[in-house]
């Protein structure tokens, strides 16, 4: 039976264990100066060298060739190469020691224990006994080396802390794991601990393509790199999977095809469609694309991983850098796909990916999810962007903002793009401004001009009143008093309900219950109006300050001769709880509340804001 390519090029020495090169210098200095310290813990993800450098250092540490080139240095019958094996600190690989650690076999001063199936007390109490007896002899070294050590139970690491702040000599304890952060702290703190780094795809193909000459074997590049990111940063991984690949055909070769019909990759050509399918906005074809690849076996995990990564590449062509790990005929189908798809789409796209990555791995209807988020791409030009819409109500005179693209095609419209009913303030504007509108809005006629969209409409008729000259506007009509003497104080407090209910009758539903929270004060000789508040209750204070025209409108709508109205605060809170007694203000104030409040408030200054708000259904977020 042949031995499988992982075992048979496991490294024998510190110089041929790949990328973790801080780890096996560190240890193989500690060796040849002789600073071999008691305790070490690997960390690092699976097939990354963890139990291969722990079996270096034994090996290093019982070699017989460098225990020889020990002795003998310094006396007169040293030679050059055991003064040079012996300041370099590499096992031999040869002697009988070494190759009975490197294949795993039975060994006196070495051993490995798995703690998935040896973790518990009773298993750690009989390995600190057996770590009492000294080696096989005085030039050796007693190594415990204990894998998936983050399986060891907490009353099993209890048991060994003693043995490992105070070892016997010459006893070495070696832990790996790919989870640090189970291990106790206090184990931590008595041993020396080593991370060790993911294996980039450039080193794996690399190693790969060394193991694959050197066995004679035929193999595409291409191949290589479609291994390398399917190992997943794990070097044993990637040899595991290339036994894999060799096993499936007659010949002894690596392909691209063999290696995505023994791995269930989905090809290139499946993700380049899926591309031109978003950018030429064809979202009726993205069903038919999934449900291929989901009637074939295909992962759909795997294939939303693969979009993602294609996205991205795309989108370092599209800002003019060059996608690494990419084969040469992926690099070029983009490369002749770029702009297609602006990098701004190509961003929300892998945004959007993101977010839905998290539900998708929860989700009993994986391909539904896939199938919106594509045609949710595929549907991007129909979307309105924040920016057009904050340019639309910020510019008055000036052009409108450039419309979002649209497909060469004739299709139906969105309902995005069908605008909401306008309120009686802006549907004269909107009739003058754009009469487009009127025509049925689910038939895409062709136009000479880009068609604008409904947010830069409603904007152009929101800043029509700015744009007319000397136009009186309802509110100010609306604000000339009504000649007469002004009410008494009495008078506004019999009456007060009235003006909460005329404004609450104007659609201000938040400022009519600010209001009605106020209480008239006094009234002065030429028709001012003085409204107080209750200190601690200030929140609706705030919105009825902000929000005077109006009030002083439904006031002069209720009452003679009243000209002006300020709120200030209460001296005597207690007389104002009185006079509040009658009304129910048993009404707790909810965040809802306030944000409504504060939305009326911003719109009360500003019309455009206001028309904007009531006629898009605008909701304050921060």
């Amino acid at each position: 039976m042949s031995l499988a390519l992982a075992r048979k090029y496991r490294p024998r020495n510190f110089a041929t264990v790949a990328v973790q090169s801080h780890v096996a210098n560190t240890l193989k200095g500690a060796i040849a100066s002789g600073r071999v310290a008691h305790g070490y813990l690997l960390c690092g993800p699976r097939g990354t060298g963890k139990t291969t450098l722990a079996r270096v250092l034994a090996m290093a540490l019982n070699c017989e060739e460098l225990a020889d080139a020990r002795r003998m240095s310094g006396t007169a019958a040293a030679t050059e190469f055991s003064e040079a094996m012996a300041a370099a600190g590499e096992p031999c690989g040869r002697c009988t020691s070494c190759q009975r650690i490197w294949s795993g076999s039975a060994s006196l001063d070495v051993v490995e224990i798995d703690a998935a199936s040896n973790g518990g007390v009773a298993d750690a109490r009989e390995l600190r006994e057996r770590a009492m007896y000294a080696p096989s002899g005085d030039d050796r070294y007693k190594v415990y080396i204990i894998d998936e050590a983050h399986m060891l139970s907490r009353d099993a690491w209890n048991a060994l802390l003693k043995v490992l702040e105070e070892p016997p000599p010459r006893v070495v304890f070696v832990f790996a794991t790919t989870e640090a952060q189970k291990v106790l702290p206090t184990v931590i703190s008595r041993l020396q601990r080593f991370d060790l780094k993911r294996i980039g795809p450039a080193e794996i193909r690399e190693r790969l393509a060394a193991v694959l000459t050197e066995e004679g074997v035929r193999f595409e590049p291409d191949a290589l790199g479609m291994i390398a990111g399917a190992a997943d940063g794990g070097l044993r991984d990637a040899l595991s999977l290339t036994d894999q690949v060799l096993s499936l055909g007659e010949t002894a070769e690596v392909t691209a095809e063999r290696v995505r019909t023994a791995l269930g990759l989905v090809p290139e050509e499946e993700y380049l469609l899926l591309l031109d399918i978003i950018a030429q906005r064809r979202a009726v074809d993205v069903f038919g694309a999934v449900q291929r690849q989901a009637d074939g076996g295909v992962d759909l995990m795997l294939l939303l991983a693969g979009i993602g990564r294609m996205l991205r590449a795309q989108l370092t062509i599209a800002l003019g850098g060059v996608p690494p790990e990419l084969s040469e005929r992926m690099r070029s189908a983009l490369t002749e796909r770029k702009g297609q798809v602006s990098a701004g789409d190509l961003l929300r796209m892998l945004h959007a990916l993101l977010e839905i990555e998290p539900m998708y791995r929860r989700s009993g209807q994986p391909q539904l999810l896939l199938e919106t988020l594509l045609v949710r791409f595929a549907l991007l030009d129909r979307t309105v962007e924040l920016e057009e819409v904050i340019k639309g109500f910020g510019t008055g005179g000036h052009d409108d903002p450039p419309p979002r693209r649209v497909a060469h095609e004739a299709r139906v419209a969105s309902a995005h793009a069908i605008p909401p009913s306008p309120p009686p303030a802006v549907a004269p504007a909107l009739a003058q401004t754009a009469p487009a509108m009127v025509a049925s809005p689910l038939v895409a006629a062709p136009l000479v001009a880009p068609p604008r969209s409904a947010t830069q409409q409603v904007a152009e008729a929101a800043a029509a009143p700015q744009r007319a000259e000397q136009r009186p506007t309802p509110r100010a009509a609306a604000a000339a008093p009504r000649v007469g003497p002004p009410p008494t104080v009495e008078q506004l407090k019999a009456r007060w309900e009235r003006v909460s209910d005329a404004i609450k009758t104007a659609g201000r539903g938040m400022l009519a219950q600010a209001v009605a929270r106020l209480v008239p004060a006094s009234v002065s000789a030429h028709g001012s109006v003085a409204l107080t508040y209750d200190p601690a209750d200030d929140t609706f204070a705030r919105a009825a300050d902000g929000a005077r025209p109006d009030i002083l409108a439904a006031l002069q709508a209720c009452f003679d001769g009243v000209t002006g109205v300020t709120v200030v605060s209460s001296v005597n809170a207690s007389a104002q709880a009185q006079s509040r007694a009658p009304r129910d203000t048993t009404k707790r104030l909810t965040a809802h509340d306030v944000q409504q409040q504060r939305t009326e408030q911003l719109s009360s200054k500003d019309p455009l804001l206001e028309a904007a708000v009531r006629a898009l259904d605008l909701e304050l977020l921060d």
